[in-house]
């Protein structure tokens, strides 16, 4: 027979007490806050009868007298002190718990918890993470930086509610990919190629320039890599980076030829700091996806981020 923790006078079977008993104790805890049988009844709006009926099942149950009867309501024993230390604390957590949950749902509190690159968190998710803050002020957002690769296994471990990722991806079946913006890559050089502007190339050329590329670890690497070998193409690069933004500033300083999403050389480009190479065949675009896993549930504050985000394609 399994007993609580409390001391042997104190002891009950776990089936009684996972029963009948737990609604004992919610009497026995507001015949004990409020000292009074009358008030508590007012309270749980059930008899005074019944409340009475709930205290002595509970002290036999016990085998424990846990009140004094007074002229004037009731005062706890020493044992009738000591449990109520315990079921205070207990129900306390029960009702905070079942508030919180309720502020959860009702989007009060709580958490989302996202994965994305460096890329998709600027040109995508930034402003739906600010329009959600302004909207549900308390709810936390937090966000696992990686490239897709590492978010998918963020994803298939359950650390986050929902990815955004760029294409291509290689993901399980139970994985959800939504497709939500159109991207497009873009080769970039400074002044020391400027000999190459205006000019449409062969990706052969590629070959003979020194190249920055981001590491292989990214889709983007993934997907530029594979496209450059369907042309029969294979480049080493020169420089490897872990960011699209220190691929501009390589580039800008002369380093080599970089490729990047092209939101990231924007500015640059529209300085004349750099400038785009053409091509006569051109790489298709991309897309930046929303990804879930249907084994993975998503938090009820992430159903709403997510139903913010999709609701421009919708």
């Amino acid at each position: 027979m399994k007993t609580t923790s409390l001391p042997a006078f104190l002891c009950i079977c776990e089936e009684e007490y996972m029963g009948s008993s737990l609604e004992y104790y919610k009497v026995f805890y507001y015949v004990a806050k409020l000292g009074s049988i009358t008030l508590a009844a007012e309270k749980l709006c059930i008899s005074q009868p019944a409340v009475s009926q709930a205290v002595k099942q509970l002290e036999q149950s016990l085998d424990t007298q846990l009140f004094m009867r007074m002229s004037k309501g009731v005062r706890l024993t020493r044992e009738g002190e000591f449990l109520y230390g315990y079921v205070k604390s207990g129900l306390d957590r029960i009702w905070n718990g079942e508030n919180m949950l309720r502020r959860m749902k009702d989007l009060d509190t709580g958490e989302v918890r996202i994965g994305a690159s460096d890329m998709t968190l600027q040109f995508y998710l930034l402003p739906y993470l600010e329009q959600f803050h302004e909207l549900y002020p308390g709810i936390k957002v937090s966000v696992s930086n990686g490239p897709t690769p590492e978010t998918l296994d963020f994803l298939y471990d359950g650390k986050i509610d929902f990815g955004v990722v760029s294409t291509p991806l290689k993901a399980k079946a139970e994985v959800r990919s939504t497709m939500v913006k159109e991207i497009h890559n873009v080769f970039v050089a400074g002044e020391k190629f400027r000999y190459l502007e205006g000019k449409k190339l062969d990706y052969e050329v590629l070959k003979n320039l020194p190249c920055i590329f981001l590491e292989k670890d990214t889709s983007t690497r993934t997907f530029m890599d594979e496209f450059l070998m369907d042309k029969g193409v294979e480049v080493e690069p020169e420089f490897e980076l872990s960011t699209s933004d220190m691929i501009v500033q390589f580039a800008i300083r002369n380093l080599g030829i970089g490729c990047v999403m092209s939101g990231f050389a924007d500015a640059e480009l529209g300085k004349g700091k750099l400038f785009e190479l053409k091509f006569k065949d051109e790489m298709p675009d991309r897309h930046f996806s929303i990804i879930t896993d249907s084994k993975t549930p998503i938090s009820p504050p992430g159903k709403k981020l997510l139903k913010l985000m999709l609701g421009d394609i919708s």
